[in-house]
């Protein structure tokens, strides 16, 4: 019988190959990739054995290794696989669909995020110039109840005073992250996931860590001011933008909060 070949393979191969680079990104940027490659020279001894050779009882057993070690893959590496999911749901094709059906007036958003952006601009400024350290997370597309769950719930109108006197010296809040939530501060004194990159400058603190590690695991934005040098930074998809003066946070946040 000769082998067909056809359009419909041509597509499977190419699925599995995007397939297979999408999984080979994800395992380097996870410093995973000899457990990839391990994975990847397991399952083509497992073919060969299987398909080729076709030994019966050698084949068997690695099928039940197979079948057993997707479910543990899949515990071992369940963070990288929901960072993974959501890259795939935030590309630029998925945006511009849901923005097509956003029938929302755009000036008006412009207006709502102003009023949003520059009391967290000026306490910012503010708290630079007195070297207060601050940590603020401003929650977009992906919810944080799980972040928030961890601090104090505020349910506050976004104002400069009530950002400075939380992240005073002095109060009980001023150590962990305060989460904006819908144009709201919604909890202050939250718990973030601190970032092991080891890209990261040294000389920054555990704060820009732990910014780098919310905007790795999410799409939010997390705003630090260093209480060492009083300098601004934000962190946002797993980069830094570091050293930054009014103008600059506040075109960043205008520029990604709109």
């Amino acid at each position: 019988m000769p082998f067909d070949f056809g359009i419909k393979d041509i597509i499977d191969i190419l699925l599995v190959a995007l397939m297979l680079y999408y999984i080979y990104r994800l395992m380097k940027e996870s410093r995973s990739l000899n457990v990839f490659i391990g994975i990847m020279v397991f399952v083509l001894i497992w073919l060969f054995v299987s398909q080729v050779l076709e030994m019966r009882l050698l084949g068997s057993i690695l099928d039940k290794l197979v079948s057993v070690g997707v479910i543990a893959l899949i515990v071992i590496f369940q963070e990288d696989i929901r960072k993974f999911l959501y890259e795939l749901g935030t590309q630029k094709g998925f945006r511009r669909l849901v923005m097509f059906f956003h029938s929302s007036n755009k000036s008006d958003i412009k207006e709502v995020d102003k009023e949003t952006i520059m009391p967290i601009v000026m306490a910012c400024m503010s708290m630079s110039k007195k070297f207060v350290g601050a940590l603020i997370v401003v929650e977009r597309a992906v919810p944080l109840k799980d972040i928030v769950d961890t601090g104090e719930s505020i349910d506050a109108r976004i104002n400069q005073r009530l950002i400075e006197n939380i992240f005073f010296k002095n109060s009980p809040l001023h150590d962990g992250a305060m989460v904006i939530s819908r144009k709201r501060i919604e909890a202050a004194g939250c718990i973030l996931p601190v970032s092991h990159n080891l890209d990261i400058p040294k000389e920054l603190g555990l704060r820009h860590r732990a910014a780098m590690g919310i905007s790795q695991n999410s799409d939010a934005i997390a705003i630090v001011v260093s209480e060492e040098t009083g300098r601004i930074s934000i962190a946002i998809k797993g980069e830094f933008h570091l050293r930054l003066s009014a103008e600059e946070l506040e075109s960043i946040l205008t520029k990604e909060m709109i």
